[in-house]
């Protein structure tokens, strides 16, 4: 199975799908690293994997007064040279068009540390924590989805419940979602690959 993988940041979950391949426990070859930000970890991770890289950042295209959606379009033309299998999104901070999403009909998956219907969009680890704090809510969880233009709004593959301990802080439950998260990635890559 042929993965490209779109990052935004750090690149801890890219570094678990790394990990799982190299342990033989995911059959799949990672094609491509993206990165729409040039500092982003990410693409140094996939460098000390041997795996090729790519930097296209939006920036440009707002320079020369382009929008989005040809931004979207010409990094799904990219990405199509690579043939892959799957496009997971692990961290890729960015929403994604039609223009894109189009071009590779359920082949696209996401990862987003919240539970279906909770917290979309930025920061669902942090509002989750604050719910909490305020009675709101017990647990909370991450879930990989297929991605639509609606923004966490697609059909979930896999989901993962983190309960919430009363003694945590943001960092000790941000801790339990990112480990919860890992093992998330592997397991939804492995699934979305058989049922898509």
């Amino acid at each position: 199975m042929r993965l490209v993988v779109m990052v935004s940041g750090s690149g801890t979950n890219l570094q678990a799908i790394i990990d799982a391949i190299s342990d033989g426990e995911l059959a799949a070859e990672i094609v491509l690293v993206v990165s729409n930000r040039r500092a982003a970890y990410a693409l140094q991770r996939a460098r000390d994997a041997s795996i090729p890289t790519l930097y296209m950042p939006l920036k440009p295209y707002r320079e020369r007064g382009l929008d989005r959606v040809q931004y979207d379009a010409d990094l799904a033309a990219t990405i199509r040279n690579h043939a892959p299998d799957l496009i997971v999104l692990a961290g890729w901070m960015h929403v994604l068009s039609p223009a894109f999403l189009d071009q590779f009909p359920r082949r696209v998956i996401n990862l987003h540390p919240a539970l279906p219907g909770m917290f979309p969009g930025t920061h669902g680890i942090a509002l989750a924590y604050d719910a909490y704090q305020r009675s709101e809510i017990t647990h909370s969880g991450c879930m990989m989805h297929y991605v639509v233009p609606e923004i966490d709004a697609g059909q979930v593959i896999a989901q993962a419940i983190v309960p919430i301990e009363p003694d945590d802080t943001l960092d000790t439950f941000e801790a339990r979602m990112h480990a919860a998260e890992h093992r998330l990635i592997v397991a939804a890559i492995r699934t979305a690959a058989k049922t898509g």
